[in-house]
């Protein structure tokens, strides 16, 4: 790995992005073909509204967070941050300094595939942060790393100025180039799914507004009472 920093990175139209919000990761998810995901280990930390916004990519040595520090320089209000590591890594690598001055330069939140720390204090500052583990242990600041190249996260490549929205269901990752296909695409989504939600609470089942019942059918799946299953097993 080649320490670098790309400075100027471009980013997707952050209006665009934010109007994602509207209708959160499982929505987005499902109307982009189920991709884009970071995966179920990636929470957050507390509950909260969803947040949307630009990549600022961060690549980390385990146990060292020189190059979060590095990357804040390079942000931007209505950017996210989005750090990994070159290997699995637990430690607390961020907490309430980092930030605060993240929060002051206008960055929308943090997600990252390493500890975290100062949770109370996070909470209490209201900073959005999605992480698989919360870990005391503190990490140093000596080994170089990258900032503003692809990265990797459960098998999706982040580049900087991709869209990242995240919310109580988890976190995904929007191409730059894709954003506008992914807010109408989740709009006629949520479009349809309001059409079902109106249709189950007059009552419909289902089976019947999804025609499942034919698949039933050709499942071989059959319908039994009670004393019918008795007498078969017996």
């Amino acid at each position: 790995m080649t320490p670098l920093i790309i400075t100027n990175p471009p980013r997707a139209n952050l209006a665009t992005v934010t109007a994602l919000t509207d209708y959160g990761v499982a929505t987005v998810h499902e109307a982009l073909g189920r991709t884009g995901y970071l995966g179920p280990h990636l929470r957050p930390l507390y509950p909260g509204p969803p947040i949307a916004g630009t990549a600022i990519t961060v690549l980390c040595w385990p146990g060292d967070n020189l190059m979060i520090h590095a990357a804040i320089e390079h942000t931007q209000p209505g950017d996210i941050l989005v750090v990994t590591t070159t290997s699995p890594n637990t430690d607390g690598a961020f907490g309430e300094l980092l930030a605060t001055t993240l929060q002051h330069r206008g960055v929308r939140g943090l997600i990252t595939t390493t500890g975290i720390r100062d949770t109370t204090q996070l909470h209490t500052m209201n900073f959005p942060v999605w992480s698989p583990t919360i870990s005391a242990q503190g990490t140093v600041k000596n080994t170089p790393g990258s900032v503003n190249t692809p990265i990797t996260i459960a098998g999706q490549h982040i580049h900087p100025g991709d869209a990242i929205l995240a919310d109580n269901d988890g976190a995904m990752v929007i191409p730059r180039h894709h954003t506008h296909t992914a807010l109408t695409t989740a709009q006629t989504r949520a479009h349809k799914e309001q059409a079902t939600r109106q249709a189950f609470r007059n009552g419909t089942l289902g089976l019947d507004h999804y025609n499942l019942r034919p698949k039933l059918t050709q499942l071989g799946i059959q319908y039994l009472t009670a004393e019918e299953y008795a007498r078969q097993d017996g």
